[in-house]
């Protein structure tokens, strides 16, 4: 929670913060995300306007998490940057239901950050995040990690609608084993 006090409801009063603060839980996606607990540096803009405080700034943490393709391990960083205004208490319409029409309010004049902060670098992650643009992934037959063997091969499947000729395959060996000797 950031106190905006210090603004006074001066439109076009403002002030600058850079701060660190630790992620909150599950801040990220299930294959990647911002460990809880690790520093998130943010540098802020607070503007007061006539409806609020209107926020500006950045945010960069590290990333930890898991190539989809792989399942190599990811350390990455993010740097998103964000906007919002956070409307005063006493000037929201009390009727509507703030969170359906998308409305960040003030709460005694102490606004939250963490849904903002949230919405941010969850929006700004991949979807499916790769250890390198160009992952090979892994062997469908034996999970071998292709990137490390770029020749990875096995041998030719035997399609299963001719496997029964692969028996008599073996029986017409045996025979000619057995009249040889």
């Amino acid at each position: 929670m950031l106190d905006t006090r210090e603004l006074g409801r001066r439109p076009g009063s403002q002030q600058q913060l850079t701060l660190s603060v630790p992620a909150p839980p599950d801040l990220g996606i299930e294959v990647l995300k911002v460990p809880e607990g690790a520093p998130v540096e943010l540098d802020l803009r607070l503007e007061a306007v006539m409806e609020g405080v209107l926020v500006t700034g950045t945010a960069k943490a590290v990333l930890e998490g898991e190539c989809v393709r792989c399942l190599e391990e990811i350390d990455d960083e993010i740097d998103v940057r964000f906007q919002e205004l956070f409307v005063y208490d006493d000037l929201r319409d009390k009727d509507a239901d703030d969170e359906d029409n998308g409305v960040s309010n003030l709460q005694d004049d102490l606004l939250d950050l963490e849904p903002l902060l949230r919405d941010a670098v969850v929006l700004a992650l991949p979807f499916q995040p790769l250890c390198q643009d160009d992952c090979p992934g892994l062997c469908t037959e034996c999970g071998a990690r292709l990137a490390d063997d770029p020749d990875h091969q096995h041998e030719e499947a035997i399609d299963p609608r001719w496997a029964g000729l692969t028996a008599l395959d073996k029986l017409d060996k045996m025979d000619s084993e057995s009249s040889e000797n």
